[in-house]
């Protein structure tokens, strides 16, 4: 069989040839160059145009490249993702994710706004993105490992997800006797309260589309300080109940009893000491403790208002306050003796005698020379101003009806009280005593303030009415004035007039030497 050899082309039909591919050359280049003339945005981006949050609009596809490198190397391929998480902040490099960016394809995806479809897509296109912008996101055109983000963020869920756990409360310790009769201060209990701990697992679906948007905007979301994710708390999906702190207040805490009296028998009873707690100080410590802490609560006595031996004294049997004068030297001797007189204690039966209490007003005892009478003379004496305080105190007898032994009025008239309502004091001569005819003791309360000189008898008011002194004077005598004074009793609950004894006769001397 013979060989066929191929056959040469001859001149004529390569110049044909060639004729040919040159035509279509030509034509090629025409029509590109009809294309490239007739495009009606100069080659450019659309303005308004944004590629993961840069503005490229009105660029050309290279301007649009370097600028979106340019970026993209400072945002997205330059931070780290840092996702916060409470006990915990994960971060996420680029490399460690191997985030990598396609921008020419992001760049093409932009220069094809207003230049697909139809004439009329075209130009419908190319009005909304003039009116209202177009976007590009950076997420189509990313490589980056799910794998890594979704990992981490699932360790993490599995790590800190907490299951529903009810609050509870407890006593740590015996509880400590509480009567006043023998208390001895001890530890006391401890009050343990738990918080209750919500069922919370993160929503890794959720924080992984908020890294998503990042990535997919991330020139505007660094722009805005927002380039990561941030969550202070995990929402739970179910929460505990609340504590009861008033129910648990109620149930632990005892209140204070004060001592008193049986008004039979005129024995103390005792009370007890008040334990527990303060309510307000626990619910604001206990609203500002987290999920699952517990709260250790000492807890702690409260002494009762009326305690040993102030159970006898809870109430004012007699109350006189009277207005001294200017005098320096008087004051100091009214201070002197109520110095002596407060918190003096008259026991049941016992007698108090003025002069045997405070004793003789000496200098050497600090009293200071002051106006004083002697009989119906006014002079200078050492003490000089104590009638003010027997007198105070003469008037607290009568309010409070105790027995008066004896008193004396001044040989002159008197300014701090009506007349027939004062008791002079001398030492060696003149004295005022009265006797505690009540069951209870009796305490003087006495001091001076403001200007006056203020005296209490407190005890235990025995009494089912009240006294109100009156003095009716006679200035008829043309030497003297006479006051008799009136006990006047009353009934506690109606106020009706009991009784109206006489008290007591007082002459006064008109003439004052």
């Amino acid at each position: 069989m013979e060989e066929r050899k191929a056959t040469p082309l001859k001149g004529k039909t390569l110049k044909i040839l060639c004729g040919i591919f040159g035509g279509i050359l030509v034509l090629a280049v025409g029509l590109t160059a009809a294309a490239w003339a007739l495009d009606p945005y100069d080659h450019r981006i659309l303005d308004n145009v944004h590629i993961g949050g840069v503005a490229v609009g009105g660029m050309t596809k290279g301007e649009a490249r370097e600028a979106l490198e340019q970026a993209l190397k400072e945002t997205l391929l330059g931070l780290d993702m840092t996702v916060e998480l409470p006990e915990q902040t994960l971060t996420f490099s680029p490399d460690q994710v191997g985030l990598r960016a396609d921008i020419s394809g992001a760049v093409r995806q932009a220069y094809r706004r207003g230049r697909i479809g139809s004439r009329e897509e075209r130009q419908e296109a190319a009005r909304v993105t003039q009116a209202e912008g177009y976007a590009v996101g950076m997420l189509s055109y990313l490589r980056f490992s799910e794998t890594v983000l979704l990992q981490a963020l699932e360790d993490y869920a599995d790590t800190y997800a907490t299951t529903l756990t009810q609050p509870e409360y407890h006593l740590e310790g015996e509880r400590p006797a509480l009567s006043t009769q023998d208390f001895r201060e001890a530890e006391g209990q401890v009050l343990v309260l738990t918080k209750g701990l919500p069922q919370a697992r993160l929503d890794v679906d959720g924080v992984y589309a908020q890294i998503l948007a990042d990535y997919d905007d991330p020139v505007t979301a660094a722009g805005n300080g927002e380039y990561g994710v941030t969550l202070d708390q995990i929402p739970p999906e179910q929460t505990p109940e609340e504590l009861d702190l008033k129910a648990i207040y109620e149930e632990v805490c005892v209140q204070p009893v004060d001592d008193s009296l049986d008004m039979e028998t005129y024995r103390q009873v005792y009370g007890s000491y008040g334990y527990g707690f303060s309510l307000e100080a626990v619910e604001e410590a206990f609203a500002q403790a987290v999920p699952g802490q517990s709260l250790r609560v000492p807890l702690e006595y409260v002494e009762p208002e009326i305690l040993g031996e102030e159970v006898y004294f809870r109430d004012v049997l007699g109350d006189c306050q009277t207005k001294h004068s200017n005098n320096e030297k008087r004051t100091v001797n009214l201070q002197l003796i109520c110095q002596i007189l407060n918190g003096y204690v008259l026991q049941p039966g016992e007698s108090f005698s003025f002069n045997g209490v405070v004793g003789e007003r000496t200098e050497e005892r600090g009293f200071q020379p002051a106006p004083a009478f002697s009989g119906n003379q006014l002079v200078n004496s050492v003490g000089g101003g104590v009638c003010q305080t027997s007198t105070t105190l003469y008037n607290c007898v009568l309010e409070a009806d105790l027995e008066v032994i004896e008193r004396r009025g001044h040989g002159a008239t008197v300014t701090y009280v009506p007349l027939g309502l004062d008791a002079a004091v001398n030492w060696g001569t003149t004295d005022f005593a009265f006797r505690n005819n009540f069951h209870f003791p009796v305490k003087i309360q006495a001091e001076v303030s403001d200007g006056y000189v203020k005296m209490q008898l407190l005890g235990t008011d025995e009494k089912d009415y009240y006294i109100e002194m009156t003095a009716n004077q006679d200035n008829s005598n043309p030497d003297v004035i006479y006051a008799v004074s009136y006990k006047n009793k009353y009934d506690k609950e109606t106020g009706e007039l009991i009784s109206r004894e006489r008290e007591a006769f007082s002459t006064y001397n008109k003439d004052v030497g």
